[in-house]
């Protein structure tokens, strides 16, 4: 039997990476990430999602304390029309025309931007629908172009209606408050199918920074642009939605 100081201890080789093969462990991550990406826009054509990625980054790291989270899913058809317009109005009147990018709106968000102290964005409803489903809040290359991934699959995928109603359940309208039919019963005490004109015209007026503007009372600035949503609305007409609804 051999002494104890005789046994060796068993060292196992070190694994070292082989950095010859990185180019087909990028591919394979890649693919992966588009299977990933293709099935979860597939299924969220059907299924509504109970959690998403916007909501997720509030929760963890809110711009102030948040007392309460008011969310409740609704279909399209308990969403009143005249906030379905509105939206349209304040962000995207050619919703029901472009294919997920309005080239026409980036090029003159891009050309205020060079001139103006304020900054303008060129996204769609499809895009701001995508953000908030799959993205992060901090600007960067990477989150546009994952963002346009994501919004071009669900061009392909999804009917306007669909992107519509997404858009409307997940946006969020006040600190902790997600989704029309939140909105309307923190705001107005009634549900999301029964609002007016003019409360739909002061929801969508507060998309921009729902954290900053005050919709009931309305500040100035929401006034204001709720008075110009309106007058939007009645240049658009019922037409622009039946379009949207009859749009693939």
């Amino acid at each position: 039997m051999a002494a104890v100081n005789d046994i060796v201890p068993l060292t196992l080789p070190r694994r070292q990476f082989n950095w010859q093969q990185w180019p087909r462990y990028l591919a394979t991550g890649l693919l992966w990430a588009v299977l990933v990406s293709l099935v979860s826009v597939a299924l969220l054509r059907f299924i509504d999602p109970p959690m998403w990625s916007w909501r997720i980054q509030r929760a963890l790291f809110p711009p102030a304390p948040i007392a309460q989270v008011e969310h409740q899913w609704v279909s399209l058809e308990e969403i009143s029309p005249h906030l379905q317009l509105a939206v349209i109005a304040a962000e995207d009147q050619h919703f029901a025309e472009h294919n997920g990018f309005d080239m026409k709106a980036i090029e003159a968000a891009l050309k205020h931007n060079e001139k103006g102290r304020t900054v303008r964005g060129g996204s769609t409803l499809s895009q701001q629908a995508a953000k908030n489903l799959f993205m992060w809040s901090e600007r960067s290359f990477l989150r546009k172009g994952l963002e346009a991934w994501f919004t071009l699959l669900m061009e392909l995928g999804w009917d306007k209606s669909r992107i519509l109603e997404v858009y409307l359940n997940i946006v969020e309208f006040g600190p902790g408050i997600y989704g029309a039919e939140a909105a309307a019963q923190h705001y107005f005490h009634k549900p999301a199918a029964k609002l007016g004109s003019y409360e739909a015209s002061l929801l969508a007026a507060a998309l921009p920074n729902p954290w900053r503007y005050k919709v009931n009372p309305p500040s100035p600035y929401v006034a204001k642009r709720s008075a110009w949503i309106r007058r939007q609305m009645n240049q658009l007409g019922q037409i622009t939605l039946d379009r949207v609804h009859a749009a693939p």
